[in-house]
């Protein structure tokens, strides 16, 4: 049984996630961003540990939401799939990147990362950017989840493409297949195939996939961090 931590896990890819692992017999913990939402993630999925509360859009929430997660122990796997697209370009750039980095720099270290990226990181720009577009921040975690695959040897970080799916998101008509969304990120986080025990890799539908060839850039991954550790005060 591995224990799982799944941000953005009160609807969604997040919550479909959660469901499909404690079906497994995973222990899995959610995420919301507010109480009521809290509430309602434990009422519809039966079975989980527990629900942490954060804001993510709130830096300071944030840094409690890891100590809030630290108090639970270490992780097997923690699923980044909290994220946000139509909206202005500081919540992009909190919700998409900083609280993820913030997150696995103050959390335990678990043993496998797994990053919701998107087909959309192909037109971002890899570049550091006050105003960043939702292509932008999805290149941005590609590079994280590279960076730390470099740093980290001893943990699988890798990021994942769910497809454009009939979330809220998304949108209802959204055209690909809504199950094969999250079943990669279910399969990073506890199969022991060959295939998922393996880092810095950029997978679709269980399989690696084409992707922007920008966040191979050891400079730019480096000058990403750098960034970031100056607008949290903290570094990995």
């Amino acid at each position: 049984m591995a224990k799982i931590f799944i941000t953005g896990s009160a609807d969604g890819l997040g919550q479909l996630a959660a469901k499909e692992l404690v079906k497994r017999g995973h222990e899995v913990v959610l995420h919301a961003r507010n109480e009521a939402r809290g509430k309602d993630a434990l009422r519809q999925v039966p079975g989980a540990k527990d629900v942490l509360i954060a804001d993510l859009a709130d830096m300071e929430a944030t840094k409690s939401l890891a100590s809030k997660a630290n108090a639970l122990g270490t992780f097997d796997a923690v699923i980044y799939n909290a994220g946000v697209y139509q909206t202005s370009a500081q919540q992009l750039l909190h919700v998409n990147t900083l609280a993820p980095y913030i997150l696995i720099a103050l959390m335990h270290t678990p043993e496998r990362l797994i990053y919701l990226s998107s087909g959309m990181h192909l037109s971002g720009r890899p570049e550091w950017t006050e105003r960043p577009t939702y292509s932008d921040t999805k290149l941005h975690i590609l590079m994280l989840a590279k960076a730390l695959a470099r740093k980290w040897p001893e943990v699988y970080a890798n990021a994942v493409d769910p497809g454009w799916v009939p979330t809220k998101m998304g949108g209802a008509g959204a055209p690909d297949d809504l199950e094969q969304g999250y079943q990669t990120q279910v399969w990073l986080a506890v199969s022991n195939d060959a295939g998922a025990l393996v880092s810095g890799q950029y997978f679709h539908h269980k399989k690696t996939a084409r992707y922007n060839p920008a966040a191979d850039s050891l400079a730019a991954q480096d000058r990403l961090l750098a960034e970031y550790a100056r607008l949290t005060g903290i570094s990995i």
